[in-house]
């Protein structure tokens, strides 16, 4: 039992090793003043529009996931996301149902993400395509149900109220824009008593008389008749938000570089050759690269060893764009190495937790890979009834994605046997579905679920808590899910 974390390091610490260059990687960044001056200018062009904006991000997140299969890579970008999101006035929970409940859309719809299809794609023969359009409702249903429960959440829960005061510091002035989250609640009573009445005209006029020194308060109180509470929003939580900058600083090249890191993101993961769209141009390209000589020397193939083409990279192979980036602007925006290796450091201790989660949820996953009493489970629950049944399947697949933190070994650890019980080959599509959209419902809510606790490991969410804010989308998501298999088993 205590080699498994090991075994867990040995098998899966790319994953870890990658959380933490890609905390190194923003703590650098937070060293550059152009990253919270482009931030700032994201959040004013915005500014009226944040539930546009938050809307669109659950979009791209739950499309990477469907058609890339990108769940553990997105991670590269959620700090940027969390900045935003925390900068348009939002509190840390939003921010964790925009990124889990986009990912978790986009793993219920998963439509060409092959890498995360490829065991279920085998054990039931199916294609690629399949049911393609029942995947594609599914995630627009899941798309459509994060971003409405993420409102109502705001709706219920908070109202963002941004302030701008102005501060003396070292003798200069400047504008600082300060956020505070403004919680109202409803008052039991219906009516005013000429008591209470007088007693809110009491508490104005003193604090007219007072205002002056409750500006100085960071956390204070409005008028408890109208039970309102002001405090101050998680800006606090430095290694979320960068610090303000007192300079505008250039932020193009910034945006530029960003911008292509994403594109390379998006070009690398999908499945362009013949598992996937069978495009074979970015093959084409890769070995036509490794395979240049100069007098019959391969320079680049030596060079470079063995490149992967788009399409089939991992996480670890987004490690040298994300090098060479950072490289570009440390040189470009003049950072000092000292700054620079102060800022990574920092930024990679920020990311200690998630991988330490990571191994311990991949070691589980060993534990229950090495001592095979899934199946002794499946075969009692897919035993309550003969030949193919929505309910025995839906139950299966749940208890799979809560013992197995990988969608492959998910799979692997049930479908093969479920196959071998349920001879008939007409139910398989609707039991990939099943399958494939019941671990993404148990991504949202499993304390086994990677995605889910670095989430909320980066952000410091309590899990609980998360529980209490998410029950209502992973309640509404299950029994549509449970009428469409319905549906689809009738026609």
């Amino acid at each position: 039992l205590f080699n498994y974390p090991l075994t867990a390091l040995s098998y899966f610490g790319y994953i870890a090793f990658f959380f933490i260059l890609v905390g190194g990687f923003y703590g650098v960044l937070y060293k550059i003043p152009a990253y919270r001056s482009l931030l700032d200018k994201i959040v004013e062009k915005a500014a009226g529009k944040e539930k546009l904006v938050l809307s669109i991000m659950v979009v791209i997140i739950a499309l990477l996931v469907s058609v890339c299969g990108v769940h553990l890579g997105i991670a590269l970008f959620v700090p940027f996301i969390v900045a935003i999101i925390l900068l348009m006035g939002y509190d840390k929970m939003v921010a964790a149902m925009v990124i889990v409940g986009g990912i978790g859309a986009g793993l219920i719809g998963s439509t060409f993400a092959y890498g995360n299809l490829s065991v279920l794609l085998e054990s039931f023969n199916l294609k690629l395509d399949y049911q393609l359009g029942v995947r594609f409702i599914l995630l627009l249903v899941g798309i459509i149900l994060v971003i409405f429960n993420t409102f109502m959440y705001i709706k219920n829960s908070m109202e963002v109220k941004i302030e701008k005061k102005t501060i003396k510091k070292a003798k200069e002035t400047k504008d600082e824009v300060v956020e505070a989250k403004v919680v109202t609640k409803k008052s039991t009573t219906k009516k005013t008593t000429k008591k209470t009445a007088s007693k809110s005209n009491a508490s104005k006029k003193s604090k007219s008389s007072n205002s002056k020194k409750s500006r100085k308060s960071d956390n204070k109180a409005a008028l408890k008749d109208e039970d309102i509470i002001v405090v101050r929003d998680v800006v606090d939580d430095e290694y979320l938000i960068p610090e303000t900058v007192g300079v505008k600083s250039k932020t193009g090249v910034l945006a530029c570089l960003l911008s292509l890191l994403f594109i390379n993101f998006v070009l690398a993961f999908i499945t362009w050759g013949d598992k996937g769209f069978k495009i074979s141009f970015f093959d084409d390209i890769t070995k036509g690269f490794t395979k240049f000589s100069i007098f019959k020397f391969p320079i680049f193939g030596k060079l470079f060893g063995t490149v992967n083409s788009f399409g089939n990279w991992t996480v670890t192979d987004m490690i040298l764009p994300m090098t060479l980036v950072l490289l570009l602007l440390i040189f470009i925006y003049k950072i000092s190495f000292k700054d620079a290796y102060d800022g990574f450091v920092k930024g990679a201790k920020k990311a200690i937790l998630p991988s330490v989660l990571v191994i311990l949820i991949y070691s589980i996953l060993v534990l229950v890979t090495y001592h095979p009493f899934q199946t002794v489970i499946y075969k009692v629950v897919l035993g309550w009834s003969k030949g193919f049944n929505i309910a025995t399947t839906v139950i299966a697949a749940i208890l799979a994605g809560l013992f197995n933190s990988d969608a492959s070994y998910t799979f692997q650890s049930v479908i093969p046997y479920y196959a071998s019980v349920i001879t008939n080959t007409d139910n398989f599509s609707l039991a990939g579905i099943i399958f494939q959209s019941m671990y993404g419902l148990t991504s949202l809510v499993a304390p086994t679920s990677l995605v889910l606790l670095g989430t909320l490991a980066y952000l410091g969410i309590d899990y609980k808590e998360w529980l209490k804010s998410i029950w209502k989308l992973v309640l509404e998501l299950f029994v549509i899910l449970l009428l469409v298999f319905i549906i689809l088993s009738l026609v």
